[in-house]
């Protein structure tokens, strides 16, 4: 991928677990027909096997899907619960914790203070 964490564009977390079998073609699909998601913008889709041991990102740039994918060799990842929603939104430090092993639900940074003067 070519972003920084804080200038991902968009990220989604697709909370249903994926068969990996699926290829782009397939990802593709699932994000514009249940998910109901534009892929052709600056936006990122995660999604997680069952066993939760991998993760794939499929992602639009400029003229192609590319497919990035992490595969754990022990563990697995923190993947939260499926809610209402069949997508959850994330923002960059939170794609990164969850890469990095970190329970997302429970992450929280404090919340940032826009100040104009110190009077």
């Amino acid at each position: 991928m070519r972003w920084t964490a804080g200038e991902l564009p968009a990220v989604y977390l697709c909370l249903s677990p994926v068969d990996f079998r699926k290829g782009m073609r397939t990802l593709a699909v699932l994000v514009e027909s249940p998910l109901q998601q534009d892929l052709f913008t600056e936006t990122l889709f995660v999604f997680c096997n069952r066993p939760r041991t991998s993760i794939k990102i499929l992602y639009w740039q400029r003229n192609g899907f590319c497919l990035w994918q992490k595969r754990l060799e022990k563990g697995h990842f923190f993947w939260p619960k499926q809610e209402a929603e069949a997508v959850m939104t994330l923002t960059g430090q939170q794609l990164e914790w969850l890469l990095e092993g970190y329970d997302i639900t429970r992450l929280k940074p404090h919340e940032t203070l826009h100040y104009h003067s110190v009077l």
